[in-house]
């Protein structure tokens, strides 16, 4: 992680935002996750876990995705991983920073171990020198979407998602997905999700 001069990069004049008192915009969209239930299934693979891995694959091949407002600095980042909302065992909930890697069998491998341990310990695992995607799966409930809180300190995107809706012989996902506007215009954000149901369809099950 490093702090840069927002002229130098492609979002020179979106750093004027850094100064907004509500800098955050949030986009909705339905996901056909079809894809993703029957992997989830024929390989005893759980839901959470290939949502998490297809947001890391769409984000890593966007720039902007390495790119954070931090304070009132702009920092990048070489590294990316995805954050998920754990259940911990003593019934708090915590939070686990997985490592993004394009091998979703590595991916696979780290988000049991690590979600596991935060688990198991009640404590969150974070990691400071990667760019985090926030989620957090309401997998339990049938929600449209949700604008999670502002609170000027945690500037990280952030994708919210409730349970799957079987539809005959497909599954439908409403997602809402929150961003930092230095960090994502409209336009790029939107592809970003066009981008996430890409990745959830190229997985073949």
């Amino acid at each position: 992680m490093r702090e840069i001069d927002p002229s130098r990069t492609g979002r020179a004049e979106a750093a004027l935002w850094m100064r907004a008192p509500m800098p955050m915009a949030t986009l909705f969209k339905t996901l056909d996750v079809t894809n993703l239930v029957k992997y989830s299934r024929r390989r005893g693979c759980k839901f959470n876990l290939l949502m998490c891995w297809c947001v890391g694959a769409a984000a890593s091949g966007m720039e902007e995705f390495y790119l954070l407002p931090v304070g009132d600095k702009l920092m990048q980042f070489d590294r990316l991983a995805v954050n998920a909302v754990v259940a911990a065992r003593d019934g708090s909930i915590s939070t686990c920073d997985i490592p993004f890697s394009q091998d979703l069998e590595r991916f696979s491998r780290d988000y049991l171990a690590l979600t596991g341990q935060v688990r198991d310990t009640g404590r969150p695992h974070d990691l400071e020198d990667c760019m985090v995607i926030g989620t957090s799966a309401l997998a339990q409930y049938d929600i449209d979407g949700a604008v999670n809180i502002y609170a000027g300190v945690y500037n990280n995107p952030f994708l919210i998602w409730g349970k799957y809706r079987k539809k005959l012989l497909r599954a439908e996902l409403p997602i809402s997905f929150q961003f930092h506007h230095t960090q994502l215009d409209g336009v790029p954000a939107a592809r970003f999700l066009d981008r996430l149901q890409g990745e959830i369809r190229g997985l073949k099950p």
